[in-house]
């Protein structure tokens, strides 16, 4: 609380640079105090799992639309601080003048600027609050394996990740995301987990939605660290045992295949695809995730492509494996929901200081995997330059040259 109403404080400081009445500047500063006394409300009455998350969203979609410009302008008028430290130390010891008024007032063009730069955080917030949040994009990429089976050359898999279902609020985009995916007309569709933000009873509403996804062979999913319900207070054990329950009775209600350690075949012409998938694993998360059981009936030979949650398995575990699994679908970060991304020239998030494989394609060892940037939204409801995903990774048999 301290540090956010110092940050209040030099906010106003260059508000009050630019704009002289102090009337407009006591409404201000009114404001600011009433966005910031519902937050702390909101904080502090917020029960994870109640149902009813709307307050608590907006509360964080008003903590970043307002805070985050505020840093913004904090950093110019720090710099000008220094700046006018630095020109009152040489006034005083160099010039030795004996104005007593050694610090300069400050210049209303720098608070201007800093107004003016502070606008552009605030208007992409305001449209990832707002629209970003349901900005679909189809991702697709080629892979190519000198070992993929011929019967499968071309073999299209969508990949979806992160639904979060708890956080949605628009019926018409989540219809619209759904059939999106279908369009893709893809053999098959995977999605890598987190179903719910706490509670299975936030997809009930979904469930109709959801069971819309089809494929040829079917769609496949697995669990991730948000549906075991660890993120809210249960009654008691036997409560949360049977939230979990219906958490899976959910899933294969909406035709979904859950892999829990285990594995399935995709069978074409004599030849197949290992479908395994694990319970989550994560770094510094739940560590449910078995490889050696989910692969204990698949084939050294066999081509595998592997349903994990979260991208730091792939990292710690998986590519140490003496099995090679040749593609990894991981969910997890959502990219963070913020960042700068323009294809083939930058892809920044802060989430990179987290997680070394964050979001899109990655190689090691001849091993690829996917981390898709969520469908959903969690927390802060809003993306900003990491929009919501769907992934189509064609596979292809790499030809070789002789």
């Amino acid at each position: 609380m301290i540090l956010v109403l110092a940050l209040d404080f030099y906010a106003l400081q260059s508000f009050r640079s630019v704009v002289r009445n102090p009337w407009i500047t006591y409404g201000y500063a009114f404001i600011s105090l009433a966005i910031l006394g519902y937050i702390v409300f909101q904080v502090m009455t917020f029960e994870r799992g109640s149902g009813d998350n709307s307050g608590f969203y907006l509360a964080f979609s008003l903590f970043v639309l307002v805070y985050v410009p505020k840093l913004v302008l904090v950093v110019f008028m720090f710099g000008e601080d220094v700046y006018r430290v630095f020109e009152a130390a040489v006034n005083y010891f160099v010039s030795k003048s004996e104005n007593s008024t050694l610090f300069s007032s400050r210049r209303k063009f720098i608070g201007q600027l800093a107004l003016g730069i502070a606008a552009i955080p605030f208007i992409s917030i305001l449209y990832g609050v707002t629209k970003g949040k349901y900005n679909f994009k189809v991702l697709k990429y080629t892979l190519h394996f000198d070992d993929l089976p011929a019967a499968f050359d071309g073999y299209q898999i969508s990949q979806i990740s992160d639904i979060h279902s708890g956080s949605f609020d628009n019926k018409e985009k989540i219809e619209y995301a759904v059939d999106l995916v279908n369009k893709q007309a893809s053999d098959v569709i995977m999605f890598t987990g987190d179903l719910v933000n706490s509670a299975s009873k936030e997809m009930r509403p979904w469930k109709s939605t959801f069971s819309k996804l089809k494929a040829p062979d079917g769609v496949f999913s697995i669990l991730g660290n948000h549906d075991y319900g660890d993120y809210t207070r249960w009654p008691s054990e036997e409560a949360k045992a049977e939230n979990f329950q219906e958490l899976l009775d959910i899933q294969k209600e909406m035709g979904f295949d859950l892999l829990r350690n285990e594995s399935r075949f995709i069978e074409k012409e004599d030849a197949r695809l290992a479908i395994i998938g694990v319970e989550n694993w994560g770094k510094g998360f739940k560590q449910k995730g078995d490889l050696a059981l989910a692969s204990s009936k698949v084939d050294t030979n066999d081509f595998k492509i592997l349903l994990s949650h979260d991208p730091s398995h792939w990292q710690y575990e998986v590519v140490k494996d003496p099995n090679q699994y040749h593609l990894t679908l991981s969910g997890h970060t959502h990219g963070m929901q913020f960042g700068i991304e323009i294809p083939g020239v930058v892809k920044w998030s802060p989430i990179k200081w987290r997680y070394k494989y964050w979001a899109g394609i990655y190689e090691k060892a001849g091993q690829y995997i996917n981390v898709n940037r969520g469908f959903g939204f969690l927390a802060f409801p809003g993306r900003v330059g990491i929009w919501p995903e769907i992934s189509v990774i064609t596979l292809k048999k790499q030809t070789k040259i002789t």
